[in-house]
């Protein structure tokens, strides 16, 4: 059973997309990150960063329960500890579903989630940072949308953890920030073709005890 600390909010949502896909047994346990249960000594044995998602392995290596915190290497460990072929073995479409997983990681995420910041939840609407950040994140929807209209799928031929990793975050764009596709049609057909995939579906449709339009992005 893997116990996962969720919110509704794209980097957990990676997990459940993930465990949808792979039919895992698993229980979502709601914290909200802007709360102070996230730096709960329960919370904190699990994720020390005080950061969710995070998630429990109550049958991990040698039967014992295993702690895993942050969305990438939760992906990889479940990817790898379920032997599913959304992580492939093999080089090179191995090392090009890493690095767009990583490029999720260290992009799209971050940069979202400052503007998201600067236009949302800063008290002061500042014109600097807001148009840094958005510059950004069209930027980073130019270069998916290059990397969709030449492959099938963000890593190549194949559905893998990168799509997993960077659709919660780019789905988000049009109802959250109101960001027009228009420019990006690459990047529209891949969204409305994972989101067409029943796993996708099923994380999307459950009930969240969370609240719809959180305040925090992450």
């Amino acid at each position: 059973m893997i116990k996962l600390y969720s919110w509704n909010t794209p980097n957990p949502k990676k997990v459940v997309l993930l465990l949808e896909e792979l039919n895992v047994p698993y229980e979502e346990v709601m914290i909200d990150p802007l709360s102070e249960a996230v730096r709960s000594d329960a919370v904190l044995a699990v994720s020390p960063n005080a950061k969710i998602p995070a998630i429990v392995d109550t049958s991990g290596p040698d039967g014992k329960s295993h702690t895993v915190f942050e969305s990438g290497a939760i992906l990889i460990y479940l990817a790898e500890k379920f032997g599913s072929n959304l992580l492939p073995r093999y080089e090179p479409e191995r090392s090009s579903t890493l690095k767009w997983l990583m490029w999720q990681m260290s992009g799209v995420g971050p940069m979202i989630g400052q503007y998201f910041h600067f236009t949302v939840l800063a008290p002061e609407k500042l014109d600097y940072p807001i148009a840094r950040y958005r510059n950004e994140m069209h930027r980073l929807l130019k270069v998916l949308n290059t990397q969709l209209a030449q492959h099938e799928y963000v890593a190549g031929a194949n559905y893998s953890i990168a799509d997993i990793a960077i659709l919660p975050w780019i789905s988000a764009l049009p109802p959250l920030l109101t960001v027009d596709f228009s420019p990006y049609p690459a990047v529209q057909a891949w969204v409305d073709k994972v989101k067409a995939r029943p796993a996708v579906q099923r994380a999307y449709a459950q009930p969240s005890k969370a609240v719809e339009g959180s305040a925090c992005p992450v």
